[in-house]
């Protein structure tokens, strides 16, 4: 490629303006554009009275950006369905110089975040009252492929731009089929399809049934000794319930008879207690507040953090390393896995706590199942405004328990495969960085001194 040439943006871009007198009683497209390159859309429709600044028209192909988001991504094409549609003075649309600049490699251009730089330069202002700014904007100075060799360049791009877009697309795939490839490992975990070898070489291990006795047993053992309330007799297990056929040596059953401990602490009057005794701080203290938006799969909520004191007076929501966490609200039934802690945690509302005895049962295990059974548990859950999952329910769900020695087994296999999945999705993740580095080594290439 030749040397690249010095131009202006204020040299091929130029805004141009088309006032429009709004006609009583007619209805009129308004227009608004979305941030990070999400094009042009239609906002409303409104009648002419209703609009009280003076507007603009647009055509099919302009090319128009808002001058406020522009700096985030907010410009494009205006598309066939809103031409003749209406703006403010505050988006801001061109005629492009084809002496200069090719059309299409420069709509191509503004596709890639090379535009929205040109748009932060271009903007200045007060933080809530950032805009383009017209000499900021106009007079930046970039480079450009000398004008013969645009279209070749342009060529090179959008067959590099394909290639990437394909490349992407495997991607995602790849990304979908991994995602399969976890749940399958789950479902085939807790099926007993992982450990048939481990079973033929193991057959004289103390079978589920005889576990299940053995948990019954010490439960009526701590409900005589007072330790534990004796809890609502669970209904058995129907065969319509089985969603499949369980290895030999396993039983099905309820979870509620197998948990050591299911509280939801918080509940029955217990917050006006919490709101007195406990307050919720901003910056790191002596335990952490686990609170249901830190679960939600769409959280970004920070942690809260309470005193040793607070933490003290919540004694029957402390969280322990192996303790499973169950959302009652907010995507109920989701069950999360507590690891080693670096500080003491504590619940706060709507949150279940379950807890297994670790002769008996690997909670792991328990995580693995309550993990790959999300949308049955979830059935569980009801409610108009607000989806809950009761702690009946969680009591009632079915649980399939092979042995002691087999759950451990199941862990350690699934493991060893979820953290072969883990290294597919690392590479997945690189190739992805790596895909999005390749088309600014194109931009690169062409706008940089020869």
């Amino acid at each position: 490629m030749g040397n690249v040439q010095s131009v202006l943006i204020g040299d091929f871009l130029h805004r141009i303006r088309r006032p429009i007198s709004l006609i009583d009683n007619k209805k009129y497209k308004l227009v608004t554009i979305k941030m990070n390159h999400k094009g042009i859309v239609l906002r409303e429709e409104k009648l002419a009275s209703n609009i009280k600044s003076k507007m603009y028209e647009v055509k099919e192909g302009d090319f128009i950006l808002s001058g406020i988001d522009a700096r985030n991504g907010a410009f494009g094409i205006v598309p066939k369905e809103l031409d003749g549609a209406i703006v403010t003075n505050d988006f801001w649309y061109f005629d492009i110089d084809e002496s200069i600049v090719d059309k299409q490699l420069f709509l191509e251009l503004t596709s890639t975040k090379w535009f929205d730089e040109i748009c932060r330069k271009g903007s200045d202002g007060t933080t809530q009252r950032i805009r383009l700014q017209k000499n900021k904007f106009f007079n930046q100075k970039i480079n450009i492929p000398p004008r013969e060799e645009q279209s070749t360049f342009i060529s090179t791009f959008r067959r590099n731009k394909q290639n990437n877009n394909n490349l992407k697309e495997e991607l995602t795939h790849q990304q979908t089929l991994l995602k399969k490839l976890r749940h399958q490992i789950l479902q085939e975990a807790i099926e007993g399809k992982l450990t048939a070898d481990w079973r033929e070489k193991n057959p004289d291990v103390e079978q589920a049934s005889e576990l299940l006795a053995r948990i019954q047993a010490e439960k009526a053992q701590l409900i005589k000794d007072k330790k534990i309330k004796k809890q609502k007799p669970l209904p058995p297990i129907s065969e319509e319930e089985k969603p499949f056929e369980l290895p030999d040596g396993w039983v099905w059953c309820r979870l509620g008879e197998i948990l050591e401990f299911l509280t939801d602490y918080h509940a029955n009057g217990a917050y006006e207690k919490l709101k007195k005794n406990v307050q919720l701080l901003d910056r790191p203290n002596f335990a952490i507040m686990l609170r249901t938006t830190n679960f939600h799969y769409k959280s970004k909520f920070k942690y809260k953090y309470i005193t040793e004191s607070a933490y003290n007076f919540l004694s029957k929501s402390k969280v322990y390393p192996e303790d499973l966490i169950m959302n009652k609200i907010a995507d109920p039934g989701a069950v999360f896995f507590v690891d080693d802690r670096k500080q003491p945690m504590s619940l706060a509302m709507n949150l279940f706590l379950l807890r297994f005895n670790k002769e008996t049962i690997s909670s792991r295990y328990a995580y693995f199942y309550l993990k790959s059974s999300y949308e049955y548990v979830v059935s569980f859950s009801s409610g108009t405004a607000t989806s809950t999952i009761t702690k009946d329910a969680v009591n009632k769900l079915r649980f399939p328990l092979p042995p002691l020695q087999e759950q451990k087994a199941i862990v350690a296999k699934v493991e060893k495969l979820l953290a072969l999945c883990d290294q597919l999705e690392s590479q997945i993740t690189d190739n992805q960085h790596h895909a999005k580095q390749l088309m600014q080594a194109v931009l690169k290439e062409a706008f940089s001194q020869a």
